[in-house]
């Protein structure tokens, strides 16, 4: 594990179950359920070999986990089935819209969203920065199927729910626990294929704040931002495509400190001129420095500052759909 990375800092006493004898004196946690492995079955088409995501209702999910009632008094909602490789912004503006409906209701004191781990760090990001900040927000899933002899999805939700009634959690933004460990939304990654030890953070999150920054925006929908890779012979062809095909944003995922190629910097030229928000960004870990190995004001080109292009994608996508100009989003950017 990399130095920079924490390693899983035990849980305050809060964070564990209280001893509640009534209803009454338990706190309410809604629970939203869009799919993923931790809804997940093997496939009797593949004697096993693969899984289908999103199988299993959020009912069965719940049934599987004794002393939940202990922590919490749970309503739970079904408002995806999908496996997470298959998430798309709209997705994201339907769980928006159920966790802002849940966290309006007086009655509920902390809201639990199971998901898909493939893209669970970027809906953790898009909800940080557009739910209303105050009551607990935990996102959780699995690296196993719910039918795996050694499922972890049991003992992530178990976790998810114990966090979220914890008032430890209030007025951290949007959290994320796996594999017992809690993690902060901003800077959350999924770093491994496989292993419950799968996600991991260079910042532990009891130091999470929260954000919301975008908490009155209504989008019916988000504008369309691109991620285009630097590689050794990328082609400026895909800029020209995304521009083509209707993209207004483009965050460059690019090597080292965002190096732009030399053979891109026309065709980044001709997509500014069109009005295409251009965010430079890198594919390693650490910042891009603002006018450090490249022009950006003269480019008229943004900078990403510390966040990974996916998260990069998601603040571009939303200041898009704000309204903000260039001045206003690279002004905001470091506080991202």
């Amino acid at each position: 594990m990399p130095s920079s990375v924490h390693p899983a800092p035990s849980a305050p006493a809060s964070f564990w179950p209280r001893s509640c004898s009534t209803d009454v004196t338990r706190p309410h946690i809604r629970i939203l359920a869009t799919g993923g492995t931790i809804a997940g079955e093997a496939d009797p088409a593949c004697n096993g070999a693969r899984y289908r995501a999103g199988v299993r209702p959020v009912t069965a999910l719940l049934a599987a986990v004794p002393g939940l009632g202990e922590i919490a008094s749970l309503d739970a909602q079904q408002i995806l089935a999908i496996d997470s490789k298959d998430m798309t912004p709209d997705g994201w503006l339907h769980i928006l819209s159920a966790a802002r409906q849940a966290l309006a209701d007086p009655s509920v004191d902390g809201l639990v969203i199971l998901h898909g781990t493939d893209t669970l760090e970027e809906s953790a990001y898009f909800l940080h920065l557009t739910l209303p900040t105050g009551k607990p927000v935990v996102l959780t899933g699995a690296m196993r199927p719910a039918d795996h002899p050694e499922a972890d999805g049991p003992a992530n939700l178990l976790a998810a729910v114990r966090l979220a009634a914890s008032p430890d959690a209030t007025d951290k933004g949007v959290l994320v626990v796996m594999n017992g460990t809690p993690y902060g939304a901003r800077h959350v990654r999924k770093a491994r294929t496989r292993g419950l030890d799968a996600f991991e953070s260079d910042q532990s999150w009891t130091a999470a704040v929260p954000d919301g920054r975008f908490a009155r925006l209504t989008p019916s929908t988000l504008p369309r931002v691109d991620i285009l890779p630097g590689y050794a012979g990328a082609p400026a062809m895909l800029i020209n495509a995304s521009v083509a095909d209707g993209a207004r944003g483009l965050v460059l995922a690019l090597t080292g400190h965002g190096s732009v190629p030399t053979d891109w910097e026309p065709a980044l030229q001709r997509a500014r001129e069109q009005g295409v928000a251009l965010l430079r960004a890198s594919r390693c870990a650490g910042p891009v420095i603002r006018n450090g190995n490249a022009d950006d004001d003269g480019a008229g080109w943004l900078t990403a500052n510390d966040l990974p292009p996916p998260k990069a994608r998601v603040a571009l996508m939303l200041a898009l759909a704000a309204g903000w100009d260039a001045s206003t989003l690279q002004h905001q950017l470091p506080g991202f």
